[in-house]
Formats: C-alpha cells, sequence, structure tokens
C-alpha cells in the first residue's frame, strides 16, 4: 500500500468519500476519436470506483468504535439532544472551562473533541493526542479556532454544522432592521431613563423601501424572503447566486455598485475573506445614498470601523445595526458602539434555543458519522491522499484554482454563475486519470475567494450544489504520451456576461486554458487568444489594436508606477487587428497606473485580476 502524504500546500482538500457517486453530482462526458461507447463506459466505472476505498483515518476510526465505544471530549456547552445522540454512540466527557494544559492532558484519551468557538484547537492540541484524535467537530460555521494545517498532519479530520442557524441568524438581522428604523433600542433607554420623547424618536417605515442584500447565500435569501412580506424591494449582490433562484422570490441580482447606490438599507451577509476585508470603506460609503441604513450579522471584519463611524457622522450612513464587530468583545470605549444612531447586540445572530439545539444535533451526526467511518459533506478538510497521486497531480491542481480564480474574475456583476465546463485533454487513458481532486480545486477558485465554505475533494460537488452550481467535465483525449498526465486545462463560464469581452469564445462563453510549464502553471488561451504568461502574482488583461508601441507604452506606465512586471505575452487574431496583451505583476498597481493603461487610445478595455 502506498504511503500517504499530508496536503501541506493544497489544504483544504482531502482523500476520496467513501460513498458512491451522487447522481445529483457534476455530469461527466468523454471525447475520443475511436470506440467512443467503451471509454464513457470506462469512465464511468473509474469514477464510481475511484470513490470507494475509505480514508485511513476514517477506517481506523471505524475499527476504533468496532473494538470498544469510543470517548468524546465536550469542552464547551452544547445542546441536551446533541448530547443524549453522541452518549447513545459513545462515552461522553463533558469538562467545560479547560485550560490549554488541561486540554493537552486529556486529549490524548479521547477519539473525538467537540469545541464551540472558546476552545482553541492548537498544533500542540494535536501533537499532544499522539495520533489518537480523529475527529475535532466545531458546533457552528467558522473554524477559526481550530488549525487546519495541523488537523490535515495529524490525520484529523474536522467537521463543523454550517445550516442549523441559518434561520435564528435571519430572523435576528430583520429584528435590527426594524429596531434600527423605528429608534427602538434608544427609545427604550430615554424612557427607562425618565424621559419621554416622542418627538425625537421618530422613525421610517419600511414598505417601499429598497433593501440591499450583500450575499445572497442561505441567510441572505431567508433575510430577502422576511423582507418581502415588510413590503420592501429587494436586489441582491452574489456572484454565485443562481438568476432564477433569485427570481423565484422576487429579488433582482445586480452588481456591487449598483447594489449600494441605490438601496436604502443595506443588509450583509457575506463571509470574511482576503477580497471582503474592508469592503465597506470610505470609498464605498461615498458612492451610498445619502441616509442610507446598514445591518450587518454576518461578519465584523467586512466594515472598516473607522469608515463606518465617519460615514455616521456625516450623515452619509443614518443609522447602523451591529451584532458583530472585528474585535470581540468590542473595547468598552468604542465610539462606534456608543455612538447615538447604532443599535448593537453581542453576536446574537445564532442564539435562539431553537437554533442552538439544531447546531447541537447536527454537530453531533458529523461526529458520529465520521467515528463510523463515513465522511461527511461538512467536512472542512480530509487528512490525507496517496503520495504518488499527489506528486504526480500537485502542479495541475495549483493550475486548476488559478484557473478557478482567474475565470470568476471575469464575470459581470449580475449575471449569476449556473455552469461550468471544465475540459481536460491528455494522453492518458480515463482509468489512469483521476480528476475529482483537479474539480475540487476548480471548484474551489471559483467559490472559496467569497465564500465561508472551505472546498476540499470530499465537500465540493456538494458546496457546488448548495450554490446551484453545475459542474461539467470533458475529457479531450489525444494521441501521444501518456506519461504526462495532463496537456492542458479549459475552464468555460456558460450563459453569464464577461466584464472583458476578449475572454469570450466563438459559442460566446467566458473561457481560459492553462497548461503546467517546467512545473508552473501558466496562461495559455484567453477567449480566442493564445497567449503564455505565468499565473503568479497578479495579472493584467489588456485587448487592443495590434500596433507597434503598445507594449512600450504599458511598460513604461508600469515602470513609472514601480510596479515590477514578471511576464508578458501577447496574442493577436492578424497583423493589425485585435489582440490581447496579457501581463504579469507582482504587486497591485495602483488606480492611477490602471487608469493611464485605459486612457491609451488603443487600448479597447482591460481588467486587472488577482491571483
Amino acid at each position: 500500500m502506498a504511503l500517504a502524504t499530508p496536503l501541506r500546500h493544497l489544504l483544504p482538500v482531502a482523500a476520496a468519500p467513501s460513498t458512491a457517486p451522487d447522481p445529483a453530482g457534476p455530469s461527466l462526458t468523454t471525447r475520443r476519436a475511436l470506440s467512443l461507447p467503451r471509454v464513457s463506459l470506462r469512465l464511468r466505472s473509474s469514477v464510481a470506483a475511484s470513490t470507494s476505498p475509505k480514508p485511513r483515518s476514517a477506517v481506523t476510526a471505524a475499527a476504533s468504535a468496532a473494538a470498544g465505544r469510543p470517548t468524546v471530549l465536550v469542552t464547551e456547552k452544547l445542546g441536551p439532544a446533541g448530547l443524549d445522540l453522541l452518549r447513545a454512540f459513545a462515552n461522553v466527557d463533558c469538562s467545560y472551562e479547560l485550560t490549554a494544559e488541561e486540554l493537552r492532558a486529556k486529549v490524548s484519551l479521547v477519539d473525538a473533541l467537540v469545541v464551540r468557538s472558546g476552545t482553541r484547537v492548537t498544533r500542540e492540541v494535536f501533537e499532544a493526542a499522539r495520533g489518537r484524535l480523529r475527529v475535532v467537530g466545531r458546533a457552528g460555521v467558522g473554524i477559526d479556532n481550530v488549525d487546519l494545517q495541523a488537523a490535515t498532519e495529524a490525520g484529523c479530520l474536522v467537521v463543523n454544522a454550517p445550516t442549523a442557524n441559518t434561520v435564528a441568524a435571519a430572523e435576528h438581522a430583520i429584528a435590527l432592521l426594524t429596531a434600527m428604523a423605528r429608534n427602538v433600542a434608544q427609545a427604550d433607554a430615554s424612557l427607562k431613563a425618565g424621559k419621554w420623547q416622542r418627538s425625537k424618536y421618530v422613525g421610517v417605515t419600511l414598505v417601499g423601501k429598497v433593501l440591499a442584500v450583500m450575499g445572497f447565500g442561505k441567510v441572505g435569501s431567508e433575510v430577502a424572503r422576511r423582507a418581502k412580506g415588510l413590503g420592501m424591494d429587494i436586489i441582491a449582490h452574489d456572484p454565485y447566486a443562481p438568476v432564477d433562484r433569485a427570481r423565484a422570490i422576487g429579488v433582482d441580482l445586480v452588481s456591487f455598485d449598483e447594489a449600494i447606490s441605490t438601496s436604502d438599507f443595506i443588509s450583509l451577509h457575506m463571509p470574511l475573506t482576503p477580497s471582503t476585508a474592508k469592503i465597506f470603506n470610505d470609498e464605498t460609503f461615498a458612492k451610498m445614498k445619502k441616509g442610507v441604513r446598514i445591518i450587518n450579522v454576518a461578519r465584523g471584519g467586512v466594515v472598516d470601523e473607522d469608515a463606518l463611524l465617519r460615514a455616521l457622522d456625516n450623515g452619509t450612513v443614518a443609522q447602523a445595526a451591529l451584532d458583530v464587530f472585528t474585535e470581540e468583545p468590542p473595547p468598552r470605549d468604542s465610539k462606534l458602539v456608543q455612538h447615538e444612531n447604532v443599535t448593537v447586540t453581542p453576536h446574537l445572530g445564532a442564539s435562539t434555543t431553537e437554533a442552538q439545539e439544531g447546531v447541537a444535533l447536527e454537530i453531533a451526526e458529523a461526529v458520529i458519522g465520521a467515528l463510523r467511518g463515513n465522511l461527511a459533506a461538512t467536512a472542512v478538510n480530509a487528512p490525507m491522499v496517496p503520495a504518488e497521486v499527489l506528486s504526480e497531480l500537485s502542479p495541475y491542481v495549483v493550475l486548476a484554482e488559478k484557473l478557478g480564480r482567474l475565470v470568476v474574475q471575469l464575470v459581470a456583476g449580475g449575471s449569476g454563475v449556473k455552469v461550468v465546463k471544465v475540459v481536460y485533454s491528455s494522453a492518458r487513458d480515463p482509468d489512469d486519470l483521476d480528476t475529482r481532486l483537479l474539480r475540487a480545486m476548480v471548484t474551489k477558485g471559483i467559490i472559496e475567494p467569497i465564500s465561508s465554505a472551505f472546498v476540499n475533494i470530499v465537500n465540493a460537488d456538494y458546496v457546488a450544489r448548495q450554490r446551484g452550481l453545475q459542474i461539467i467535465e470533458e475529457r479531450i483525449l489525444l494521441y501521444g504520451s501518456p506519461e504526462i498526465p495532463l496537456d492542458s486545462i479549459q475552464v468555460h463560464l456558460t450563459n453569464v456576461e464577461s466584464k472583458f469581452a476578449g475572454a469570450l469564445s466563438d459559442a460566446g462563453d467566458i473561457r481560459v486554458e492553462g497548461k503546467v510549464k517546467d512545473g508552473s502553471p501558466h496562461l495559455t488561451l484567453v477567449g480566442s487568444f493564445s497567449v503564455d504568461v505565468s499565473l503568479e502574482g497578479n495579472l493584467i488583461l489588456c485587448c487592443q489594436i495590434d500596433q507597434a508601441g503598445i507594449i512600450g507604452k504599458v511598460g513604461s506606465i508600469l515602470g513609472k508606477m514601480n510596479v515590477n512586471v514578471s511576464f508578458m505575452s501577447v496574442g493577436r487574431t492578424a497583423p493589425g487587428k485585435q489582440a490581447i496583451m496579457a501581463i504579469g505583476v507582482d504587486e497591485e498597481p495602483e488606480k492611477e497606473a490602471l487608469k493611464l493603461i485605459g486612457d491609451i487610445p488603443s487600448v479597447e478595455e482591460f481588467v486587472f485580476l488577482k491571483l
């Protein structure tokens, strides 16, 4: 049996699930010049067979459970229904408020650990477990307090409970919205202080007002449904939300700028990722209607709190209702918390009796399933893959994720991504090329940058379906040496608008292609234009009329702005016709530099892409 190796730089990626393929999962198509029926059948057989082995950690857990009842350590309060479920299957040790030292002493005696947000499961904890700990269950969505890298290296599965508190969070957003509109908190405090100030706390009606839901996932869509019942007009921004799902509840999907500039109320439901950190800042507040009202029950870090305070003081933002903060709890002397026009609650979004019980049941079921040897769809990592597979596919895994990240940034706001086609060109027989890992990484690249989901080989198809995303795979079998697993990977987005017309293929899809050259991922095709640029750092794409001097002008602008160019490639349809210039840059150019590039007369369009 081949040795297994941790996925250090690909976290979170996982070993294969132990169940058969979901019939609702990605559709698979193979194209070959000869013997199409035989190849198509073998591909289906390959996919089915490749999902059957259980990961080593799952097998170990199952063997442990078979030898005797496993032991589960619960370090924070869990709902009674969840505890009862765990006790029916395992020995349960409820030890609350453990110090770090006490946790390290106990963890080597247990098979599973269940925590909430208050217990830090660090690398030292996994080392102290000495290989016995098989599962960490986080009763809630966020897993900031669990060291995923250390868990993966230790062969420990991490699962969470992402769905049980959806309704509670949506209800709290509506509660804050209505309380803010009618000054409930301020009026309550005033009356309890012995004052009677009816004229001071005149509110605003909600009927006919425009509510922008920023992030149209599970919570955002529930907020939209409830706000419709209050007579509000709902718009939403979410690059991955299906248009038909939004329209089914009477919601229009729009671009980010349109959402913030046309709404009377803005409700935030986006995760905190590098691309959303402080996305609400001085620049975005300046684009809003004067007197806008903001609700945040998502993550505190998506708002620049100093900028929000300035917007409140200058009247751009009339009121804010906040359940989450950058620092929790916020400082006692926080000017934002103390502001008269701000309503605050101490992160109560999931704090209902029903939600807490739901979370307890969801995490208990996930932990029990993992201890039985089943890999849950809520797994946020998975421990091992065979060393030879990782060694061979690792550069293509990096390429797949980069292509996913690149192609989704070419989508214009409001159209929604619904169908992704991934095309693999290879001389290798389908039986010898398992693309589950590559498919997962394309999905990861498309979804993760603006999602709280952790996409891996276990949950990639599940996460895609939850977001209405269909992943179609095709294989083009080439004639040549099968020693190299892949010649190229293409990613197509169909039925979407592009912010960069040059990326459209003849069929109207957004299309990008990449290859691995000398062990590094390269972009080789954009739309119908051949290019050759390393997918490192960041990328500028320019569509221009092919004429002398353009490369020099763009390079001169970047040089004057101290932007280092790592690679540059130009593809054209014919001399003097359209061309695309792909420029690899180490850092993000300042807006002035990008504007100067756009002002070059021969440049028809350009786009900056973060990789």
